[in-house]
């Protein structure tokens, strides 16, 4: 996979079209789209809790699109600050925000607004004050250094064009491996190429 898109790539409209996209994932979850969604694909195929999700606003769920699981990955412990990169509609941000509980910090980055207005809406409908989502692009973010315990994404480090940049982690470990794309209208695609989801679990250089 290279690291930083081709010189000659409109970086701008690149950026338009994946907002248009999850713009739409957004107001029509149900959708025609090359890539699953919802709690029913986050539950079979990327091993959430379904009894978890259920309890998650319907708004928050629906509109899952990751590709992995980030809560297999390592526990979040109370009172952290964790950052959810590319939050989406927030299912995984709610599902941090009451694991580290009131104590800790849950801070949602999208750069779509009908993304973020639906996490914001759902960390409002539980109760979850330790919520705050943020409208930034995920290469521009908006947290000072060092403040931050734990940090995920799901799925939306592909999306960046500078992914050196984006991901500039050491002990980089792969947890594990979803074919999130079987069953799509690009299986066929994904296995030609190898594209699958996956848990890496990595630290901030020293």
């Amino acid at each position: 996979m290279a690291s930083t898109c081709p010189v000659d790539l409109d970086t701008l409209r690149l950026r338009a079209e994946i907002e248009s996209i999850y713009r739409r994932v957004a107001t029509e979850p149900s959708g025609d789209f090359h890539f699953h969604r919802g709690p029913i694909y986050a539950a079979e195929m990327l091993g959430y809790d379904p009894v978890a999700l259920a309890r998650l606003p319907a708004d928050s769920t629906a509109s899952f699109a990751g590709v992995a699981n980030p809560h297999r990955i390592a526990p979040m412990t109370a009172g952290a600050t964790v950052v959810d990169i590319g939050c989406g509609a927030g299912m995984d941000l709610l599902l941090a925000a009451q694991a580290v509980g009131s104590d800790g910090r849950a801070i949602g980055v999208d750069m779509t607004e009908a993304m973020a207005e639906r996490a914001r809406n759902g960390a409002r409908s539980r109760g979850l004050a330790n919520v705050e989502v943020r409208l930034v692009d995920a290469m521009s973010l908006p947290v000072e250094s060092e403040s931050v315990d734990v940090v995920i994404s799901n799925g939306v480090l592909n999306l960046t064009p500078d992914k050196d940049r984006a991901f500039g982690f050491d002990e980089v470990v792969v947890k594990e491996r979803f074919d999130c794309f079987r069953g799509t209208s690009k299986e066929r695609v994904a296995a030609k190429y190898g594209v699958v989801g996956v848990n890496v679990y990595a630290r901030k250089p020293r």
